[in-house]
C-alpha cells in the first residue's frame, strides 16, 4: 500500500491544479478521494433513503467545482479543500433539492403522484431548504457558529477537525457547537 502524500504534497497539487495542470488535478483526485467519500457520506445520512445522488456522485460533482476549468479558490492546504468541499457539497444538494420542489409544485414536468411509504420518508428525512435558510440565519447572526454547523453537519467532521481548520480551540468549538445546536433546535422544530 502507497502511503498517502503528506499535507504540503496535496497544497502543491492544489496550486498546480490552479495554476491549470490538468495532471495534477489528476494526480490529486485519489489523493483526497477518502476523505471526500467520507464527507459526502455524511451528507446523504441526512437525507432521504430515496435520494437521487450517491455519495460517489456528490464527490465528483463537487470535485468539478472545485478544481475544474471555472474554479476561482486558492486553497490554502488540504484543510482549506476540505472545507471548501463541505461548502461545494452543502450547495449541491440545496440546489438539488430546491429543483425538486419545483418540480413537486409543478413548475416543471408533472410530477408522478407518491405512495405512502414514500411520502412517511419524505415527511422523516430532514427539509434541507429549511436546514439552509436557519443555518444562513445562523451565519448572520454569528459566522463562527454558522460555519461551524457547516463543518460538523455537512462536512461530518469532528469540533478537533473543525478547530485545525477555523483556528480556534476545541474548548470554544465545543461551547459555540452548544449553542449553535440550541439555536437551531429553536428555529428547525423536530431536530
Amino acid at each position: 500500500m502507497t502511503p498517502k502524500p503528506l499535507n504540503e504534497d496535496v497544497t502543491t497539487l492544489l496550486s498546480a491544479a490552479r495554476s491549470g495542470d490538468s495532471d495534477a488535478a489528476e494526480r490529486l483526485f485519489p489523493v483526497v478521494y477518502d476523505e471526500l467519500h467520507r464527507i459526502a457520506a455524511a451528507f446523504m445520512r441526512q437525507e432521504r433513503p430515496d435520494h437521487t445522488l450517491q455519495p460517489t456522485a456528490l464527490v465528483h460533482e463537487a470535485y468539478l467545482r472545485l478544481v475544474g476549468k471555472e474554479a476561482s479558490t486558492a486553497y490554502e492546504n488540504r484543510a482549506h479543500f476540505l472545507a471548501t468541499a463541505a461548502v461545494a457539497m452543502r450547495h449541491i444538494l440545496i440546489n438539488h433539492a430546491k429543483a425538486r420542489a419545483t418540480l413537486k409544485r409543478g413548475e416543471g414536468k408533472p410530477s408522478a403522484a407518491f405512495d405512502s411509504t414514500l411520502a412517511a420518508f419524505e415527511e422523516s428525512a430532514i427539509d434541507l431548504l429549511a436546514l439552509d435558510e436557519a443555518l444562513n440565519r445562523l451565519a448572520q447572526l454569528d459566522s463562527t457558529q454558522g460555519r461551524l454547523v457547516e463543518l460538523r453537519f455537512f462536512g461530518g467532521m469532528s469540533v478537533e477537525e473543525c478547530a485545525d481548520i477555523m483556528g480556534l480551540s476545541a474548548r470554544t468549538l465545543q461551547y459555540e457547537w452548544a449553542h449553535a445546536r440550541a439555536w437551531l433546535r429553536g428555529q428547525l422544530p423536530g431536530v
